[in-house]
C-alpha cells in the first residue's frame, strides 16, 4: 500500500514534525503490524529520527547544516 503526504514549507531551512501526520495515514490503512517507510523523493529534503524531548536540537542542526553547506557557497 502507497500513501502520499505532502508537506508545505514557509522557509528555505525548516523542520516539519509530521509525526501526527504519519499516524493518521497508518491508521486509515487499518493495518495492525508492520514497517511504515517514510520516502522523501527530493533531492533538497530528508527525513530525520529524533526523540523530540529537547527543542533546541533542531536549531543546533539548522545552525550546523548552515555551516556545512551555506546557501551562497557558489554552488554551479
Amino acid at each position: 500500500m502507497i500513501k502520499s503526504l505532502n508537506v508545505k514549507t514557509a522557509s528555505r531551512s525548516e523542520f516539519v514534525d509530521i509525526t501526527s501526520e504519519i499516524q493518521q495515514l497508518v491508521d486509515e490503512s487499518g493495518i495492525k503490524e508492520g514497517i511504515c517507510y517514510v520516502y522523501v523523493p527530493h533531492t533538497t529534503a530528508g527525513v530525520t529520527i529524533n526523540e523530540g524531548a529537547d527543542p533546541s536540537v533542531v536549531d543546533d542542526i539548522l545552525k550546523t547544516l548552515n555551516k556545512l553547506i551555506p546557501h551562497n557557497a557558489g554552488y554551479s
